[in-house]
C-alpha cells in the first residue's frame, strides 16, 4: 500500500519472477515501472542525465523514463523491445525499508489493478481484486482518500515532457491568460484522460483517471471532476460542458447526462483543435494570438467525419482552421487495424502493390503471422482497401504501426502505442538515408504530407538496415510536418511553431520539426505543465469553451 494506491512489487532481477507477473496480470509486454533506494543503484541498470536527475530527485518523485545500460542485472522482460526503463525513487518511509530490506536495492513498483481497472485503494478491495496476482499484502493504517497514479516523464529533445500527470502535481491549477465569465468543466477525450474545472483565470485539471472506455473509470472520472466542484463551490447549473466532438467518446456521454440533469450548456470541441489551444494556452499565449501547431497523435474525430491524427493547425482560442495534414490512408477493420498493424500496412500498400505483390511482400518478410486469419485475411484486408468503403485516417500513429510491422518490430499491439514505441526505440541509433521521402503536396485544394510516396521509398530501400530505415521515417514526417507549418503566416508573425498530442513526445519527430524550423528562425515548443496527450486536452476544451461561438455548440439534447 503506497500514498495514493496498491502497487505490486516483485524482483526486476529474475526472469521467471517477471513472466510469472506478467502472466497473472496479463500483461504480455507493456514496460514494468521500477523503484530503487537510490540514485548510484539506479546508475547499475540505467544512464541519468542531469535533467532527469533533477526531476527524479525533485519534491514529486515521478517516474523518469531513462535509457537502459547493455549487459545490465535487470530481466529483459522488463521493457520488451524497447531502449529505456521507467524509474522511480522512494517517496515514502515504507518505500525505504522495503527496499533497504531487499537483495537488488530496486524492485518492479508497478500499478495494482486488475487489466483496464483503475488502482486499488483500500484493503477490502485489493483482497477482493489482487489476491490472484500476488503472493502478500504489505498494508498500513493510514486511509487513502483519493486515488492518484504515479506520475511519468520522459525527455524529448533534452526537455522534460508529461507522458501522465498524477501524483506531485495534480489537481493544482493552471493559470491561463482570460478571465472566465462563467465557470467551466471538462470531461476531456476517451484514452489516459483528466476531466477540468476552470473559474476566474485557474484551470485545475485532475489527477491522470486512466482509459474512459471502462466502466470504474468512467466513475472515477464523474468522482473526481465532482471532488473539484465541491472544493472550488462550482455550481454546474451555471457552468458551460465541454466535450470531445466524437460522438462515442463516454466521456462525451458522462458530459451530456451532466447537462441533462443540471441544465447546463453543452459545448463541443474537435480533439486536435483542443490539443492546438491546450498548448498555446499552456503557454500563456495572448487571446488574440493565432499560431500554428503540429498535432500528431493516434486518432480523434475530424470535422469531416475521417480519423485525423497528422494535423498542422492554425488555430487561437476562439477560431482554427487546419492548413495541413498527412495523407488520408485506408484503415481496414477499422479498430482492428490498430491491434493488427500489418492490416494498416496492407491498407497503405493497396495503392502501391497489386495482390500478387502483397502477399508476396508478405511471404518474404514472413508479416501473415501478424494477421489473426494468415493470408486468407491478407486477402480480403487487400480487396477491402481497395474498394474505398472503409475509415480513413490521416494519423501519424498508423503511420509509425504500419511501419513497425513492415520492419518486423511489432505484429500485435497489447498495449496503447506500443508499436510506436518499439519503433522508436529501434530508430535511436539510425541515421537518415538520404533516398527516404514524405514530400508535401497539394492535392484537391489540400496540403498534405504524402506518405503513400513514403511507403514507396520504403519498399525501394529495404535491403537498408531496420534501424535506418525507422529513423529515416520518423524525421521525413517530423520534416515534411515541419514544412507546412513554416508556410503559415503566422508561423512568421509569432516566432515559434507549437507541437501537441500524443506523439509529440517522440524525439526523434520533434527533433526533426526543431530543426527544420531553428534554422529558419523559428521556435518549437511543446507543453511543459501538461502532458501533449489525452491527459492536457481538457486544458484546451476550457479555453475555447471560454470564447465559444455558435458554430461549437452542440445540438440540443
Amino acid at each position: 500500500k503506497g500514498l495514493g494506491g496498491f502497487h505490486i512489487a516483485s524482483l526486476a532481477s529474475n526472469d521467471d519472477v517477471v513472466a510469472r507477473l506478467r502472466e497473472r496480470k496479463r500483461r504480455p509486454s507493456k514496460p514494468f515501472a521500477l523503484m530503487a533506494l537510490n540514485l548510484d543503484v539506479i546508475k547499475s541498470f540505467a544512464y541519468i542525465y542531469p535533467e532527469a536527475e533533477k526531476i527524479l530527485t525533485s519534491p514529486e518523485k515521478p517516474i523518469v523514463l531513462l535509457p537502459i545500460r547493455s549487459n545490465v542485472k535487470i530481466s529483459s522482460l522488463i521493457a520488451p523491445g524497447l531502449d529505456f526503463v521507467g524509474v522511480m525513487l522512494p517517496y515514502t518511509s515504507l518505500h525505504y525499508i522495503l527496499l533497504e530490506n531487499t537483495r537488488d536495492k530496486y524492485l518492479i513498483m508497478t500499478s495494482g489493478n486488475e487489466y483496464g481497472k483503475p488502482m486499488c485503494i483500500n484493503e477490502s478491495e485489493a483482497f477482493k481484486r489482487l489476491s490472484k496476482f500476488v503472493d502478500y499484502f504489505l498494508i498500513h493504517n493510514r486511509e487513502i482518500v483519493n486515488r492518484v497514479d504515479d506520475s511519468v516523464v520522459r525527455l524529448t529533445d533534452n526537455k522534460p515532457v508529461f507522458l501522465r500527470r498524477g501524483r506531485g502535481y495534480a489537481p493544482a491549477w493552471i493559470r491561463v491568460p482570460l478571465n472566465l465569465s462563467r465557470p467551466i468543466i471538462a470531461f476531456g477525450a476517451e484514452l489516459q484522460t483528466a476531466g477540468a474545472v476552470a473559474f476566474e483565470d485557474k484551470v485545475v485539471l485532475t489527477q491522470y483517471i486512466g482509459d474512459a472506455d471502462d466502466y470504474d473509470v468512467v466513475n472515477d472520472l464523474d468522482k473526481y471532476v465532482r471532488f473539484l466542484i465541491e472544493v472550488y463551490n462550482i455550481n454546474p447549473s451555471e457552468s458551460i460542458i465541454v466535450v470531445d466532438k466524437h460522438p462515442m467518446y463516454t466521456s462525451r456521454r458522462l458530459g451530456e447526462e451532466w447537462c441533462s440533469k443540471y441544465g447546463a450548456k453543452l459545448v463541443e470541441v474537435q480533439h486536435h483543435y483542443a490539443h492546438a489551444a491546450s498548448v498555446i494556452a499552456d503557454h500563456k499565449v495572448n487571446p488574440n494570438t493565432r499560431a500554428a501547431s503540429i498535432v500528431i497523435d493516434g486518432m480523434g474525430y475530424g470535422d469531416d467525419g475521417y480519423i485525423w491524427g497528422g494535423e498542422v493547425i492554425e488555430a487561437s482560442y476562439s477560431e482554427y482552421r487546419r492548413i495541413g495534414h498527412l495523407k488520408y490512408q485506408p484503415q481496414p477493420g477499422g479498430d482492428s487495424a490498430t491491434e493488427y498493424p500489418v492490416r494498416m500496412l496492407i491498407g497503405i500498400l493497396s495503392s502501391i502493390l497489386n495482390e500478387k505483390e502483397i502477399l508476396n511482400l508478405l511471404n518474404e518478410r514472413r508479416l501473415e503471422s501478424g494477421l489473426k486469419w494468415g493470408l486468407q485475411e491478407a486477402l480480403i484486408t487487400y480487396r477491402q482497401s481497395i474498394t474505398g468503403r472503409i475509415p480513413l485516417t490521416s494519423s501519424i500513429g498508423r503511420i509509425l504501426d504500419a511501419t513497425a510491422a513492415l520492419l518486423g518490430v511489432c505484429f500485435k499491439r497489447t498495449y496503447e502505442g506500443e508499436p510506436a514505441m518499439k519503433l522508436e526505440s529501434l530508430a535511436h541509433n539510425g541515421r537518415l538515408i538520404d533516398s527516404i521521402e514524405a514530400p508535401v503536396k497539394n492535392s484537391s485544394g489540400s496540403t498534405i504530407v504524402d506518405t503513400t510516396k513514403l511507403f514507396e521509398t520504403i519498399l525501394s530501400n529495404i535491403d537498408h538496415e531496420p534501424k535506418n530505415l525507422a529513423y529515416s521515417v520518423h524525421y521525413r514526417l517530423g520534416e515534411s510536418l515541419a514544412e507546412i507549418a513554416y508556410t503559415a503566416k503566422t508561423t512568421h508573425e509569432v516566432g515559434v511553431v507549437y507541437m501537441s498530442g500524443g506523439a509529440a513526445v517522440n524525439d526523434i519527430i520533434v527533433k526533426a520539426v526543431r530543426e527544420t524550423l531553428t534554422t529558419r528562425g523559428i521556435e518549437v515548443k511543446l507543453p511543459r505543465r501538461i502532458p501533449p496527450n489525452d491527459g492536457g486536452i481538457a486544458l484546451g476544451q476550457v479555453v475555447i469553451a471560454s470564447l465559444h461561438g455558435k458554430h461549437y455548440y452542440a445540438e440540443s439534447l
